[in-house]
């Protein structure tokens, strides 16, 4: 066992997700449960997770520094890190300059911790304040540009520290350190901790019982699969209601229909509500207000409907990301609100039951291929549940839809061409909502700008931008132009997650 202590970091679970995958169990404690955790579970190592805090602020989180005093191995990440250093007489100052995103770690003195690692190795990194002198009695190991002590080690008391983030798959070696500390620091033993089929299965029955259940089907991997798993558990007492809100991509709806009623025969009816989403967004600019509006709309939508069936319990597709982006742990920050997070509210009358809720994308796409899913559909590039709305800048128009929808089309048909979409976690174009002057037959014109966002992750916590060949670009750009007339301009988003986000808006 290995105690995670969670600072509101967004990847707190995502060290959990990484530690059981290989093969340790995890439990995740707040600062203020850790020395009770400790006495509870006996754990062989401890982890301090970042976080959003600092450590000088009024309402900084800290944690009784007792557990440094355990003799029980522990790894301080980011904040955690931070934490370290602060509590056992080092030091932490605001950075002079962010780290979001890829920077290189140099290594200033073999560990136990950095064993296996070359003198450089890529790292990400998400922080702004950074320790300037490592704790009493450990010694610095390796730095980076901005950042002097990136890495400490007291391999006597057995206490650790990284400023970057080795559970984010964008650091190349990050499981290699999470092993070396789980393994050859902590002397954990590796068991089988993969989700099974058969264990959601029997979880969505156990929860459900003899009732009847609705779910609610967008189309995406992470709802397909809860709608299968739950008609797997419970029969044709599952029906699925598939609303329309008008923002889908092209040809998503008639897609949804074939799949889910020809190859999986599930009990699926669809809800055309364009004109209801389009009414309550407009004049909305702001894109959590966009969110919460879609979120709403959805709700009454989905819910006419469902009350004609007495439905006792809903089903959703909510995987973790969503809830940790939603403020899914007390002391996260709220990133985005998304509509499909603590579901309907109880006075609806529906008990929220969510057999992915704390998986990550690349798990569910596992569940998806043990359920036979097309390949199509598990490869399909992920979407945001209020569809295209959150791809405008600006105010939700039909008109901007279909430009939008337009657009985006030719960006996936060029990358499945190129054969680079399914190696390829999100490719998409937003509508930046900025005219600009362009030339078109020799006349002026003033007309729209597309940006493409096409990037590469694995569980959505952190993601880089796709380094495409010029041509492909080049091609992307030139259909655009001149097959969606409205459009004279065409940029590119080369930022990283962090500091943005998957999604423009």
């Amino acid at each position: 066992m290995i105690l995670i202590i969670d600072f509101g970091s967004q990847t707190t679970h995502l060290i959990s997700r990484r530690i059981k995958d290989l093969g340790v169990k995890t439990h995740i404690a707040l600062p203020d449960q850790a020395l009770s955790a400790i006495d509870e579970y006996k754990p062989k190592g401890i982890i301090l997770s970042g976080g959003p805090s600092s450590v000088y602020a009024k309402d900084g989180l800290l944690v009784d520094k007792q557990i440094f005093t355990q003799d029980i191995p522990v790894l301080g990440i980011c904040y955690g890190h931070e934490v370290m250093a602060h509590l056992l007489g080092g030091k932490v100052k605001p950075g002079v300059r962010k780290e979001y995103g890829p920077e290189t770690l140099t290594i200033t003195k073999q560990n136990t911790l950095l064993e296996g690692l070359n003198r450089e190795e890529l790292v990400w990194n998400s922080h702004f304040d950074r320790v300037v002198a490592p704790p009493q009695g450990s010694q610095i190991t390796g730095f980076t540009k901005s950042v002097s002590v990136a890495a400490f080690a007291d391999e006597k008391k057995k206490l650790y520290g990284t400023m970057f983030h080795p559970e984010s798959h964008h650091t190349p070696k990050g499981n290699k350190i999470l092993s070396n500390f789980l393994f050859t620091i902590s002397g954990e033993i590796p068991s089988d901790q993969k989700t099974q089929l058969d264990q959601l299965v029997k979880l969505v029955k156990s929860q459900i019982g003899k009732n009847t259940a609705v779910c609610a089907l967008s189309g995406g991997i992470d709802s397909a699969v809860a709608a299968v798993l739950t008609a797997k558990a419970i029969g044709n007492r599952l029906t699925c209601l598939y609303v329309d809100t008008g923002m889908m991509r092209e040809g998503e709806t008639d897609q949804i229909v074939n799949t889910f009623q020809k190859h999986f025969h599930l009990n699926l009816k669809v809800l055309r509500a364009e004109k209801e989403f389009l009414s309550a967004l407009r004049g909305i600019t702001d894109p959590e207000e966009k969110r919460k509006t879609v979120g709403r709309v959805f709700i009454e939508v989905f819910e006419d409907e469902a009350k004609k069936l007495s439905a006792k319990f809903l089903i959703q597709g909510t995987i973790y990301p969503d809830v940790i982006e939603s403020k899914g742990s007390k002391h996260a920050h709220n990133i985005k609100s998304h509509h499909n997070v603590g579901g309907l509210p109880e006075k609806h009358g529906f008990k929220i039951v969510e057999p992915l809720r704390n998986l990550y994308k690349d798990e569910v796409r596992e569940i998806a291929k043990e359920l036979n899913f097309p390949k199509e559909l598990i490869s399909r590039h992920v979407f945001p549940g209020p569809g295209l709305a959150v791809r405008i800048i600006g105010e939700v128009t039909s008109e901007k839809l279909d430009i939008l929808r337009r657009a985006d089309a030719i960006v996936v048909d060029e990358l499945k061409k190129a054969g680079l979409y399914n190696g390829i976690w999100m490719g998409f174009a937003v509508f930046a909502g900025i005219k600009t002057t362009g030339v078109a037959g020799d006349e002026r014109k003033y007309g729209e700008t597309i940006a493409l966002r096409i990037i590469e992750s694995k569980d959505t916590m952190s993601a880089d931008w796709v380094r495409l060949p010029y041509d492909l670009l080049a091609k992307i750009s030139h259909r655009i132009v001149t097959e969606v007339f409205e459009v004279v301009r065409v940029v590119y988003d080369i930022t990283t997650k962090p500091p943005a986000t998957m999604e423009w808006e």
